[in-house]
């Protein structure tokens, strides 16, 4: 080797090696599985609003049951299905980053519930004001069985108190706007 030229060694990498832990891609893959997760379990960063982010978390589901709203019944109980077990991922991922349990800014929870309160409700402002109010007070009142689907641990215990507390604040909307308004 010739005096003062530096010589940079590279290691191939095998391509079956490629993914392994602790390689670039590896730790790429994982900085973006948490970022998704972040994403969703936050719902876009609402969940760090300082006062209050069940709440926000739960006004920021609003345009998204009006934007599923136009859709057919059906593909309304699947889209929302799909957002309960995103955020049951999403929100076990984030627990596990935070290292504490049920974390304020993961809000993922309120948005799954609020979805689960307006289904099959008509849209109108009525609807979506009162469904909102009531989600609230069934979500920190937590009535049983939604105290004891908290301690499912993880992102399901996270999730499903708040699902319960959406099928709560859905039977009342229901009856209220079918029979009262």
């Amino acid at each position: 080797m010739p005096q003062g030229r530096r010589v940079r060694r590279t290691r191939r990498i095998h391509r079956r090696d490629r993914y392994k832990e602790g390689s670039s891609e590896g730790r790429r893959g994982a900085h973006l599985k948490q970022g998704a997760a972040k994403l969703v379990a936050t719902f876009f960063g609402t969940g760090y609003f300082p006062y209050g982010p069940g709440t926000i978390g739960t006004i920021a589901a609003i345009p998204l049951y009006y934007l599923f709203s136009f859709t057919p019944p059906y593909v309304y109980v699947l889209l929302t299905l799909a957002m309960i077990a995103v955020s049951v991922w999403a929100s076990d991922v984030m627990e596990k980053s935070a290292g504490r349990t049920d974390p304020g800014f993961i809000v993922a929870d309120e948005v799954s519930g609020y979805l689960v309160t307006m289904a099959f409700a008509p849209v109108s402002v009525t609807s979506v004001v009162l469904g909102f109010f009531l989600f609230r007070l069934f979500d920190i009142t937590k009535p049983p069985p939604a105290r004891q689907l908290e301690r499912l641990g993880g992102g399901m215990g996270i999730v499903m108190d708040d699902v319960a507390a959406g099928v709560y604040a859905n039977i009342v909307l229901q009856v209220v706007v079918r029979y009262v308004l």
